[in-house]
């Protein structure tokens, strides 16, 4: 008897059966002590990620925050991801490292556009600094992303770049789909 053929993203049934549920990656984030919320207000979002802060502290103490809007467009809704931060306080989150937190923020807004219909997410590489935006390009290369543009600020393209993400750096795409199904292995409840 042959052994069943690998689940691979070009197979849309495959992909549906293993992408990480809203649920899922909630869980997760639970599971590395999280409290990670999604608010909207029409087609506007913002993730926030908490943890509860000290020892016998009952307030919780925000880590990061990501928010973005869903956008129509022709051949389907595009996910706008404009910005994402972290706050000194995952300074002194012991054991987290910094990205790891991205992921959690970047799941839940990517899940999120996933169910809204979205079928591309977007966002700019922020270049404030070269070292940094090199972290941030390896990254969200890592994570699924592709780059589609520098910009520089070099042509009339990029003033309406600019305009839209609020400074130069690079713009990179990914089709949402492929990031969840890349993502499931992280995310997905082991049932």
């Amino acid at each position: 008897m042959a052994a069943p053929a690998p689940l691979t993203p070009a197979s849309p049934a495959a992909r549906a059966a293993v992408l990480p549920t809203m649920a899922d990656i909630m869980a997760a984030s639970r599971a590395q002590g999280l409290r990670v919320r999604l608010s909207t207000l029409g087609p506007f979002f913002r993730v926030t990620a908490a943890r509860r802060g000290g020892e016998g502290e009952e307030e919780e103490e925000e880590l990061g925050r990501a928010q973005g809007v869903v956008r129509p467009w022709p051949g389907g809704a595009v996910l706008h991801l404009d910005s994402m931060r972290m706050s000194r306080a995952t300074l002194r989150v012991p054991d987290r490292p910094l990205f790891g937190l991205g992921l959690f923020l970047g799941a839940v807004a990517v899940r999120h556009g996933f169910d809204a219909g979205c079928k591309r997410a977007e966002l700019l590489a922020i270049n404030d600094t070269p070292l940094y935006h090199s972290k941030l390009i390896r990254f969200y290369t890592r994570m699924g992303f592709k780059t589609v543009h520098e910009v520089d600020g070099s042509s009339m393209t990029d003033l309406a770049h600019m305009i839209v993400w609020g400074g130069r750096g690079t713009r990179m795409d990914a089709d949402i789909a492929q990031l969840l199904f890349k993502w499931s292995k992280r995310f997905k409840s082991q049932d």
